[in-house]
């Protein structure tokens, strides 16, 4: 879906107080100025291919939605509630918790550089981790979130529990072939995701049967 469209979608579902659909001068007013009028407009009409980061989440903040919602390929108009954290200190705890498999050590900004497949640079990378490149465009984003193996959304809003990568799930991506099948499936529309997690259990659950029979 082109960013044009989801701009559409957000704006019908997420709607201005009084119940109208937010104009370009309000969002430019809701945004404190992050986002101006010819902007809203020229990322209705298409021209707009990849967003600023900070422009994205103060539309989200403004209109009262999560981030997150810029990455979903089935916008169905169901409302979700909006959260979020500061980029460098998400991105600083990726890099504290997620090891390489080869190394059991943190990953480096030239290896995640390495691993965007040409998206990022070394110095992209450090300047996000820093906050130096405050506004990365969302492509960037995405790229670190498939270097790291995670989805998209934990970047854009990571919710309320920060712990979201401990313990098990953070072994689990010690595993190559597990952080492979993170970063083909982030790739994938949210409802081919649903499918393949569904297969999944499919399969945890006769390897359960299996054992307790």
């Amino acid at each position: 879906m082109h960013i044009a469209e989801k701009f559409e979608r957000l704006l019908d579902t997420y709607r201005h107080p009084d119940g109208r659909a937010w104009n370009g001068a309000e969002l430019a007013e809701a945004t404190g100025g992050v986002v101006i009028r010819s902007y809203v407009s020229n990322l209705r009409k298409g021209r707009i291919e990849s967003p600023g980061y900070d422009k994205l989440r103060a539309l989200a903040k403004a209109m009262g939605f999560p981030p997150a919602l810029w990455f979903e390929e089935d916008l169905d108009g169901t409302k979700v509630e909006p959260a979020g954290d500061d980029l460098a200190e998400q991105m600083e705890h990726l890099f504290q918790i997620v090891r390489s498999p080869k190394t059991g050590k943190p990953y480096s900004n030239s290896e995640i550089a390495r691993m965007s497949a040409g998206d990022l640079s070394e110095e992209d990378v450090e300047g996000i981790r820093t906050g130096r490149i405050a506004d990365p465009h969302v492509s960037q984003v995405k790229a670190l979130c498939v270097a790291f193996g995670v989805e998209p959304s934990y970047l854009l809003d990571r919710s309320k529990d920060s712990t979201i990568l401990d313990g098990e799930l953070v072994a689990a991506l010690q595993d190559e072939t597990v952080r492979a099948i993170t970063r083909e499936g982030s790739h994938l529309a949210g409802r081919e995701r649903k499918m393949i997690l569904g297969i999944v259990r499919q399969f945890g659950e006769a390897g359960t049967s299996i054992v307790g029979s």
